[in-house]
């Protein structure tokens, strides 16, 4: 199959053919790659002989590497290539101008000021204007009526500085993105071994002939052969498609590509290929991404621009249709070290399950959609008005007839009014709501990034702001991750603290040091403080860096004992994975006979034990009671202290016995002599209380999930406040959870989880499998009101799908693995805890931001569209101006999403409850508000309106002709009202009725900027704007009256905040999201052909199915509404899902991997997806729950438990929490 997929593409970049500098040309290469297994092994033979050779003829060395010289390395590159992709270009601003102008209000306008332009330059043949009715008489002379055009030219000045706007934003967003990007890029970095020293390199100048070393979670980032492996398993689905994980070996299958991960194992290889030559480039060059490559030019500036492929989103509901295929925030990341065109994730699209839109998005769409659908009713009524009085009063009341040369005027009129119909459309429809999400988010994530949280899926920073539970992680993120052996029981004596090296008989020192040294990966090592005085720095593994810097406390050299024993010479090793929860390591002897080195988890690995050595360095028999005794005596003691106990031990099989079968693990793992127990510290990061405290009393509820044991969970719970003394919480070990939650038959029931998750707060011994399950559980749980938003840490491979599930996956930037991060939204860069709490505090800060701009925008939508709507109703003709409203637009939209959407977080966020899924994002105080502020205005604006002209003796601006000239009534109303938009912007800075609009004004430079701004150019717009703007100067007494009643809005805020909300009853909330549960099933089914359930779709679906479904469909819709608001929430919904969706899900799970859709089908996330790397997939990880029996990896009865299950296949890391 790989043959076939890939024959066509083997010559299509041309590149040199350097045969004569090494021994083989790039295509013979290329060729080879798209070989697997015996054929590949069978063509290495044919053409090399061996690896060995290869390397030979690629002029590197299988031990010491390339050279690493800068000549050697640029003659490799040109070869063969760089080790990158070259990314589409990004989109030129003209694109993002053109995509800006697609929108639909803007082309109406357009379309209308084109119109008017034309008319005004018509001139009718000597008509008198008399005959065509009063309404077109009244032009007071020739110059007026020249400016005609003005009207029509500032339309389109306008739209061009809304287009410019939306366009200009766009751009900076992509190039903030490009930037974070390239950040991430440089981070990326592999190990590769140059000139004998083991070095991290930035992925990107990895060349052909290196050779890299490939442990457990790494990511392959060229295509290479294998050259040494211990236990090596690939999960090679994103490339092929097939779940099961691939053995790799010298002898069966020694071909490793770019793009796959490692799930179990280590290894070393030679690279073969990169960049376009590898077979993710090739799939990259066959969907377009990758230019061709002979413009080297091209491509170095290329490099400069590593592009993050931006989709935009525009406003208004008419382009969500547009926007449906792409998601909400519409700015996912994109891969490290390539960048995926679309059509790369068109290709993924198809493959992945439905999703929903975040939560914040689904709310926000079906609002916008709401109000647009408002604005087109109200602005077609406000045209057809003004038809009708248009045509009664000139046809009926003045009884004209219809003359022809009168047309042309005529016209001109119904454009006009056409023009007054759009402009309140544009006022109502909200297309600032993109714009502000977007600039929301795209601020947060750049603020956030100096909080230690680089956030890979937009919309998880505003989810995060919900989070109602965070299950962490105990090791590195709660606490520091700097392991130290602080206690020893060794020679049948427990020492407090590390002993003298002269009180270890010598036989048991040799064997300890010699265990420690071979049986922790060679990657491992301590290294020297970075500056003097400071601490050695850990590389690798840190419980293996504890027992290295346990040898270098005994006064021991470890790395000379690697010196002498190379890994190259390691018999056999059993890597570390979350069903073993032990390492082995065997040695061969020169006479023939083996030895195994064992560590793992004590209480584990003392069972295998059946001697043990004494205080003499001689093993005597350890029997069971004997094992008892020393659990009690000499483990529980250090757990509970909050001690990692970890047993060294060893087996010797003689060379009589002949070579064990190192297959049956189970035979091989047991007989075993304890040499000693440790207990391992891992002490508690200082600032974790305090930020466990601010969680809770934010109410966000903290659950550990780790893989150690139960004591050592307990204390680390307690000294981090997860636990307080005298809280009846629950702590169990992933055993009993198991045991609980399970019915008879084995079957996971979802009953069961709810009456252990609300007080669980420690789950300890726990599997991947377990953590998994719990997440799942409180997601999908409907046992109390709110919903659960659930966040979750990890690091290890085997933490993938629990990331994936949650809500919000959080990542250790540090200690994570590949594919830990890819499954994630956030990665923690400094794996501290007290990062996820700042999530919390910006992802409510979002959501804030977002409220504080609706509430801003919709009281301007609501008096505008009113005043636009009766005003031209009654004076024919809007009392703004198209201009004018455009102007206003733009304050709201633009600048007042800038404005509100930046301002900075505060501690208060954390004092109140998270909302929680079903919350409205319009609460019934802001509704308060809105209408509250909405009265004030009106007020004013209409009696300046109808009474501005007597007040200010000024001539009235009403019933003006044509094209009269502006008047300084209308130029009162029109300043007024934007004085009243500018004050209330500083009101709707706090949406929870708080007193004190000013708190913190000045912490936020772009609110003062903007409005301070935005006051100067209205005086301008008003002084010198003239007939374009329809404005007249005023004089300085009418000034401070237009500044004093904007004033006026924030002593009025103050009366409002003073009526308590619980009076108002009739106030409805609004902006809920659609439930899942809401959509009838029919319905779904029709959108089965979306790629995600748009709501703005649904929306404008729902109407044409209802015609059909009739009243019946109407009153389901009404009742589940009403049960929603009423508060029973989910419940009413819920009881019509049968409830054995819990036992159909494990089988659901198991059929999604045999198809080769998205690791999970019926676990996706809420939000779609970009993979943060350049891979169709995400790595397959297999959670099969339908087995009735989990193997139980520490059943304290059974001695055979070590044998790994052959269902189980989820990798994992050392379980290091």
């Amino acid at each position: 199959m790989a043959n076939n997929s890939y024959s066509g593409v083997k010559n299509s970049v041309a590149e040199p053919n350097h045969d004569g500098e090494f021994g083989c040309s790039l295509n013979e290469l290329r060729s080879l790659m798209e070989l697997r297994g015996a054929e590949a092994l069978h063509k290495i033979q044919e053409s090399y002989g061996d690896v060995n050779e290869l390397c030979i003829r690629l002029k590197t060395s299988p031990v010491d590497g390339l050279s690493g010289q800068p000549p050697d390395i640029e003659k490799r590159e040109v070869a063969f290539g760089q080790n990158f992709i070259p990314p589409k270009k990004p989109k030129t601003f003209l694109q993002l101008v053109w995509e800006a102008l697609q929108d639909v209000t803007l082309i109406i306008l357009e379309v209308a000021a084109i119109v008017s332009l034309g008319l005004s330059f018509y001139k009718p043949p000597d008509s008198e204007n008399q005959n065509c009715g009063e309404a077109a008489g009244g032009v007071e002379d020739e110059g007026e009526a020249e400016a005609g055009w003005i009207e029509g030219a500032a339309i389109l000045l306008s739209v061009i500085c809304v287009v410019l706007v939306t366009a200009f934003n766009d751009w900076s967003k992509e190039k903030q993105f490009r930037g974070l990007q390239s950040r991430i890029e440089q981070e990326q970095k592999f190990m590769v071994v140059r000139g004998g020293q083991v070095l991290p390199i930035p992925v990107a100048e990895i060349v052909v002939g290196d050779i890299a070393q490939i442990k457990y979670g790494d990511l392959l980032p060229a295509d290479g052969m294998l050259i040494q492996g211990n236990d090596l398993k690939i999960d090679e689905s994103s490339l092929t498609g097939e779940s099961d994980h691939v053995k790799k070996s010298m002898e069966k299958d020694p071909m490793l590509l770019s793009g796959t991960h490692v799930m179990e194992g280590s290894g070393k290889m030679v690279v073969t290929a990169v960049g376009v030559n590898s077979q993710t480039g090739i799939i990259f060059t066959l969907l377009g991404a990758g230019e061709d490559d002979d413009d080297e030019e091209e491509k170095e500036k290329k490099e400069k621009k590593k592009e993050k492929k931006n989709k935009k989103q525009d406003g208004s509901v008419e382009n969500r249709k547009k926007a449906k295929a792409q998601d909400g925030a519409a700015m996912e990341m994109q891969p490290l070290n390539c960048d995926e065109g679309a059509e790369g994730e068109e290709k993924r699209k198809s493959n992945m399950p439905k999703k929903e839109k975040s939560v914040l998005q689904g709310k926000l769409t079906k609002l916008a959609v709401q109000i647009g659908k408002a604005g087109l009713v109200m602005s077609a009524i406000t045209v057809i008005i003004l038809v009708v009085l248009f045509v009664v009063d000139t046809f009926w009341i003045q009884g004209l007839p219809w003359e022809k040369e009168c047309t042309p005027i005529y016209i001109q009129f119904f454009v006009k009014f056409f023009i007054i119909g759009v402009t309140v459309l544009v006022v109502a429809v909200p297309e600032g709501l993109p714009l502000a999400v977007t600039i929301s988010l795209a601020y947060s994530v750049k603020k956030m990034m100096k909080d230690n949280n680089l956030v890979r899926h937009l919309d998880a920073c505003e989810t995060m702001g919900n989070a109602t539970a965070i299950c962490s992680d105990k090791t590195g993120t709660l606490t520091m991750n700097r392991m130290r052996v602080v206690q020893v029981f060794i020679s049948d004596k427990h020492y407090k603290k590390v002993p003298e090296p002269d009180v270890i008989p010598a036989s048991t020192m040799d064997l300890l040091i010699l265990g420690i040294s071979v049986n922790c990966a060679y990657t491992t090592k301590i290294m020297p403080p970075e500056k003097e005085g400071g601490l050695n720095r850990q590389v690798g593994n840190k419980t293996e860096c504890a027992l290295l810097g346990f040898a270098m406390d005994l006064k021991k050299d470890y790395q000379a004992v690697r010196n002498e024993i190379p890994e190259e010479e390691l018999y056999k090793v059993y890597t570390f994975n979350s069903v073993r929860k032990s390492m082995s390591t065997v040695l061969k002897n020169t006479d023939g006979s083996f030895r195994m080195f064992s560590k793992g988890a004590s209480e584990i690995l003392l069972k295998k034990c059946y001697k043990i050595l004494t205080v003499t360095g001689e093993a005597k028999v350890f029997r069971p009671r004997d094992r008892d005794d020393v659990v009690k005596r000499v483990i529980e003691p250090m757990a509970s202290e909050g001690l990692r106990t970890i047993c060294l031990a060893y087996r010797d099989f003689p060379a009589s016995e002949g070579e064990p079968d190192w297959d049956n693990e189970s035979d091989i793992l047991t007989r075993l002599t304890c040499v000693c127990i440790v207990g391992i510290e891992d002490p508690v990061r200082p600032e974790v209380p305090d930020a466990i405290r601010r969680c809770q009393r934010a109410g966000v509820t903290v659950r550990m999930v780790t893989g150690d044991n139960l004591n050592t969970a307990r204390a680390i719970a307690t000294k981090c406040g997860i636990l307080q003394p005298g809280d009846d919480f629950l702590c169990l070990e992933g055993k009993e959870f198991n045991r609980r939650i399970r019915n008879e038959k084995g079957e996971i029931e979802q009953e069961r989880i709810d009456k252990i998750w609300p007080k669980l707060r420690v789950l300890a011994r726990s599997s991947p499998t377990d953590k998994h399950t719990l997440v799942k559980g409180i997601i999908d749980s409907t046992v109390l009101e709110r919903r659960q938003v659930v966040a979750v840490t990890g690091d290890g491979t085997n933490d993938g799908p629990a990331l994936k599930k949650a809500d919000v996956g959080f990542a250790m930037g540090i200690a994570g693995t590949d594919v830990a991060k890819e499954a994630s939204d956030i990665i923690l860069t400094d794996d501290n805890f007290s990062s996820i709490v700042k999530a919390v505090m910006w992802g409510r800060n979002v959501y804030d931001s977002i409220s504080k701009f609706l509430q801003f925008q919709l009281t301007v939508n609501v008096v505008a569209v009113i005043v636009a709507f009766t005003g031209a109703c009654i004076t024919q003709d809007s009392p703004l101006k198209a201009v004018q409203m455009l102007w206003v637009n733009l304050i709201m939209d633009t600048f007042a999403s800038l404005a509100l959407a930046t301002e900075p977080p505060t501690e208060s966020l954390l004092l109140r409850k998270p909302y929680g899924r079903n919350k409205p994002l319009i609460s019934r105080t802001m509704m308060k508000n809105i209408l509250g502020h909405a009265v004030y205005q009106l007020t004013i604006i209409f009696t300046l309106l109808f009474a501005g002209e007597k007040i200010f003796d000024i001539d009235s601006g009403r019933n003006a002709p044509l094209h009269a000239p502006p008047s300084e009534h209308y130029t009162i109303v029109f300043n007024t009202f934007v004085m009243m938009q500018l004050f209330n912007e500083i009101n709707a800075r706090k949406i929870h009725g708080e007193r004190n609009v000013f708190e913190g004004i000045f912490n936020n430079l772009i609110f003062c900027t903007i409005v301070f701004g935005t006051f100067l150019i209205q005086i301008v717009i008003v002084q010198f704007g003239g007939k374009p703007f329809s404005c007249v100067g005023l004089n300085i007494e009418q000034w401070l009256w237009c500044v004093f009643l904007g004033f006026g809005c924030l002593l009025w805020g103050q009366i409002i905040s003073s009526i308590p909300t619980s009076r108002l009853k009739f106030l409805k909330t609004a902006g809920h999201g659609t439930q899942k549960e809401e959509i009838p099933d029919e319905e779904l089914e029709e959108l089965d052909d979306l790629d995600e359930i748009d709501h703005a779709e649904r929306e404008l679906r729902r109407g044409q199915i209802l015609w059909f479904r009739g009243l019946n469909r109407i009153q389901t819709q009404m009742d589940v509404v009403s049960a929603f608001q009423s508060g029973i929430s989910f419940q009413a919904a819920v009881r019509r899902q049968p409830s054995s969706t819990s036992q159909q899900h494990d089988i659901r799970v198991v059929n999604a991997f045999r198809s080769s859709l998205s690791p999970y089908e019926g676990m996706e996330k809420p939000e779609s997806r970009t993979s943060i790397h350049n891979f169709m997939t995400h790595p397959e990880f297999r959670i099969e729950d339908s087995e009735p029996h989990i193997p139980l990896i520490d059943d304290t009865d059974a001695e055979d438990d070590l044998r790994p299950s052959v269902r189980h296949t989820t990798p994992a890391r050392l379980h290091r929490d």
